[in-house]
């Protein structure tokens, strides 16, 4: 089997994970193709002030398609909710930590008026702002070694990052503060990956046996909301859903930039029914769009 991946040392990582797991299902021998995608040649825009659907796996996609591999690990928050028909999120592995964290040599409390936040995020500053923050935020991209390094040598004061990350790159030492899932709600699909292949791939049956269906049914309603309501990063909306007894509690969030809250969904209900969960709570706030 061949599978394809980003180049970063996060997406080696996640590829390399999903392929110890595999091997533990069968004895087919796992080759990695590094595979350069619009998002990694990038560097410089805002995310939201461009389409960014499929930023960071368009490329990867195609090459399923065109069977130049087999399968493709993705970020599942990268992933649009508009996948291609001939393709299918075959496995969601246990999902790693939803939660936002801060990378800064001060607490949250202790950054001032004025401090200057690195995020490329119409979310985070969106909430930045709900919070009254009053920082200076400016645009930081690159990946996840470059951001804290960008933080620690004082190009700017603090940063917002994934917490799943950093935990995945042994890089929690920087970590300042872990947020609540309230506090600083997450985009939809976060610390999830999603393993995609051909609907009519011979190795889906193999992949779909790393789905761990408690994370599958989570981020089925997060992303059921993105997709009813039709937005992606142009729009500062947390999405996120935690089992919970065999239910299911979804909770959404949608600002605007200046960090007022349009809507905010708070849902529960069977974790079979992830997907009408996330499509009453889109039905609820579509009206505020």
């Amino acid at each position: 089997m061949i599978v394809g991946t980003r180049g970063s040392m996060l997406a080696t990582v996640q590829t390399e994970y999903i392929i110890k797991e595999l091997s533990k299902i069968t004895d087919e021998k796992i080759e990695t193709q590094i595979i350069k995608t619009m998002g990694d040649k990038i560097t410089t825009s805002q995310l939201y002030n461009m389409d960014s659907r499929g930023l960071f796996t368009k490329e990867l996609d195609r090459a399923v398609l065109d069977e130049e591999v087999d399968f493709a690990v993705h970020s599942l928050k990268d992933v649009p909710t508009d996948l291609n028909d001939d393709l299918i999120i075959a496995a969601v592995p246990v999902r790693e930590s939803p939660h936002e964290v801060l990378v800064s040599k001060k607490t949250w409390d202790e950054l001032s008026p004025g401090s200057r936040l690195g995020t490329s995020s119409l979310r985070r500053e969106a909430f930045c702002n709900y919070h009254q923050k009053n920082f200076k935020l400016e645009p930081i991209r690159g990946n996840i070694e470059t951001r804290i390094r960008k933080v620690m040598e004082g190009e700017c004061d603090a940063t917002l990052m994934a917490e799943a990350g950093l935990i995945r790159l042994g890089l929690t030492e920087h970590i300042k503060e872990r947020f609540s899932l309230t506090y600083l709600t997450p985009p939809a699909g976060q610390g999830a990956l999603a393993v995609i292949t051909r609907k009519d791939s011979s190795k889906r049956d193999i992949i779909e046996k790393l789905n761990h269906y408690i994370s599958f049914q989570e981020v089925l309603a997060e992303k059921t909301v993105l997709k009813k309501l039709g937005v992606g990063c142009q729009w500062p909306l947390g999405a996120i859903a935690r089992e919970n007894e065999g239910k299911l509690d979804l909770n959404a969030v949608l600002l605007n930039k200046e960090g007022k809250i349009l809507s905010q969904i708070n849902l529960n209900g069977s974790i079979k029914e992830a997907k009408e969960l996330g499509e009453k709570a889109a039905n609820q706030m579509e009206d505020y769009m």
